[in-house]
């Protein structure tokens, strides 16, 4: 039985932890709490020169859960690198195809709770690793918010020239929905053009500007030990990332789960964040954005400031007792009918009532369009966390 969960993460993973807290005075200046951070900074300093991927020990009885499952195919992008991609084919008739992201640390097998369901409904999943995760060239690197972009325009552009009978959507969670957002945001200085996009999903997708000077102390990590690795392990906070501990197994146990983060991938990943957020309002199509009230992972005054600058036609979804993981959560099939019902019935309220909830948890946190909201509160740092602290009995 498992007896403790102490896990987090900034998608299907479960890794994160808060390095410090920043906070604003009365006069705008940023007030540290400096002891937790000195104390915070000397250990990982001294982590980022030893610490490497760990070995993860499968118990027998759990051995079902570290099975490899290869993926469906290959894709070929323009720079020549090969990316795994694992497709659940539509049962006829097939209505459209989806292109599913998956979250930092992450890989293609995050979807495999939900993407049976879609399949059912008629709408074929590819699910490729995102480049420097899973089994996609460059593991535990960071390849840039550019790259992951481009990688995400080609791939939208191989599957429409395969299948141009079909209509497409996007979809990403966590660091996949702001890779997502990003991809329908006109992003600029990209080789290929993207197709037509039928819509875009974000599952709690990672918007999060951390503010000014809250990310030095990061970046002067990352600059000096870019490929020294950390995993959040030692440092005090924990979050729950999902309600459903065996589906927290699975991830943990995958062998396409990365357990241990350098620290240049930790600073892109603030990067990608911080970018998204600030693109929030040149998001184009139509789309869905589905957050929990009860994600520990992307506070609420973030997601917030994301939902007043998304255009007002963007669908909004909240999910009581919603935790980050939200297709992972013991209420997945909640938020996979909404998805469904979004894809075939757009303008028929959703079924899980989550109109009702988006617009009461827009009031309380002034997230409707254009409004002004609150100033900033507590804001941690992420940094993401082992999830070997799972206590098998």
């Amino acid at each position: 039985m498992i007896r403790r969960n102490t896990v987090s993460s900034n998608h299907p993973h479960a890794f994160v932890s808060a390095l410090f807290r920043v906070r604003r005075n009365g006069t705008s200046r940023l007030r540290i709490e400096a002891g937790r951070l000195c104390a915070s900074f000397i250990t990982l300093l001294l982590l980022s020169g030893c610490a490497s991927e760990p070995v993860i020990h499968v118990p027998s009885r759990y051995a079902s859960d570290a099975r490899l499952i290869p993926p469906s195919r290959m894709l070929t992008l323009s720079d020549g690198a090969q990316i795994p991609v694992r497709i659940w084919p539509a049962i006829k008739p097939e209505r459209g195809i989806i292109l599913a992201l998956h979250g930092f640390n992450d890989s293609r097998d995050a979807w495999e709770m939900t993407a049976p369901s879609l399949a059912a409904a008629g709408f074929t999943l590819w699910a490729p690793d995102l480049r420097g995760f899973g089994a996609a060239p460059d593991r535990g690197g960071w390849s840039g918010t550019k790259r992951m972009v481009q990688d995400t325009a080609e791939e939208l552009t191989l599957i429409a020239k395969e299948r141009p009978d079909m209509r497409l959507w996007l979809m990403g969670e966590s660091m996949g929905g702001a890779v997502a957002m990003l991809t329908m945001s006109g992003y600029r200085g990209l080789y290929v053009e993207r197709p037509r996009i039928a819509g875009t999903i974000l599952l709690a997708p990672a918007v999060w500007n951390l503010g000014s000077g809250a990310d030095i102390p990061l970046r002067l990590l990352a600059a000096l030990a870019p490929n020294g690795r950390v995993t959040g392990r030692e440092l005090p906070v924990r979050v729950t990332a999902s309600d459903n501990i065996s589906a927290l197994r699975r991830l943990y146990f995958d062998p396409l789960t990365l357990h241990s983060t350098k620290l240049i991938a930790l600073r892109g990943l603030v990067d990608l964040m911080s970018e998204a957020a600030g693109r929030s309002s040149d998001q184009s199509g139509p789309t869905l954005i589905v957050y929990g009230d009860h994600d520990q992972l992307i506070p609420a005054d973030a997601m917030a400031r994301a939902w007043r600058r998304l255009p007002a036609t963007v669908r909004r979804d909240i999910i009581p007792g919603g935790h980050h993981l939200l297709l992972r959560d013991k209420a997945r099939q909640r938020i996979a009918s909404d998805i469904l019902s979004w894809l075939l019935t757009p303008d028929v309220p959703l079924p899980s009532g989550g109109d009702v909830s988006a617009a009461a948890w827009a009031s309380l946190h002034a997230a409707t369009p254009h409004a002004s909201g609150p100033t900033s509160a507590a804001l941690p740092v992420l940094l993401p966390e082992r999830m070997d602290s799972l206590l098998v009995k």
